[in-house]
């Protein structure tokens, strides 16, 4: 029996609750500094397995007439079929010779951590409307992304543009890490401090319990939320007062 955390999710009515009363804290106040919302990007505002599906029918493309089958399974593998880590997917695949999965690992890296396969994104549910919610109502939004800016940045911006995101626009800040090498978590303790300087932070969304916990951690009164979609094998449990949703449907 597993032992991995469990995060039970919130109702859709609690979802819808906890959704509208951050906008109503995104309201600003003359005496008080700017409301602040924080989302992550790639599994908290958007699907990022159509980018890997996108790749695997790229290298099943590529492996038609040396392996016809595995070929097939990666050309018709979907969304659902995959699971956090790679290797994990071309075991549900049936993807089993670990030459092959040596050799997709390389492909799929250079291709996934790069600008240009970043148009297969997807937005979550309920995201746009509720991050445009956030900014109508007085936010500042602050994307904070695992991603970085040398590979990543130019990418990132136009993806979230091109998905209906509040973007490039005065209230909205896209932050990226500097190097790809440094670790997300590690990444995110170190800056988020920081995030005080662009105003108060009312709200931060992240797929990453720990990152999660090191919200909740730096701004105790802000709600942390938990987007319950794929996180790294080995997470933490979550903080108390760190809620859990799956997407960013309300009933407003």
């Amino acid at each position: 029996m597993s032992d991995a955390p469990v995060y039970p999710r919130l109702s859709f009515d609690e979802q819808s609750r906890l959704l509208g009363n951050i906008v109503t804290r995104c309201a600003h106040r003359s005496s008080e500094p700017t409301p602040v919302v924080v989302f992550d990007l790639d599994g908290t505002l958007m699907d990022n397995r159509p980018r890997t599906c996108a790749i695997l029918r790229e290298f099943g493309a590529s492996l038609k007439t040396r392996e016809p089958a595995i070929a097939e399974s990666l050309m018709h593998a979907e969304p659902g079929h995959l699971a956090y880590l790679l290797s994990d997917s071309m075991e549900a695949l049936g993807v089993h010779r670990t030459d092959l999965v040596a050799e997709l690992q390389v492909f799929w890296r250079a291709r996934f951590f790069a600008d240009d396969h970043l148009v297969h994104d997807v937005a979550l549910p309920g995201a746009v409307k509720f991050a445009h919610d956030c900014y109508e109502a007085g936010a500042i939004l602050v994307y904070m992304t695992g991603r970085d800016l040398p590979l990543m940045g130019i990418g990132s911006f136009r993806s979230l543009r091109d998905l209906g995101f509040p973007i490039g626009v005065p209230g909205t800040e896209l932050v990226l890490k500097p190097d790809a090498a440094m670790a997300d978590e590690a990444y995110k303790r170190l800056e988020a401090p920081k995030l005080a300087r662009v105003g108060r932070v009312v709200a931060a969304f992240d797929n990453e319990p720990g990152n999660c916990n090191v919200f909740k951690t730096h701004f105790p009164e802000a709600e942390s939320v938990f987007v319950d979609t794929q996180h790294l094998p080995g997470a933490p449990a979550l903080s108390p007062g760190v809620a859990t949703i799956g997407d960013f449907r309300s009933s407003s």
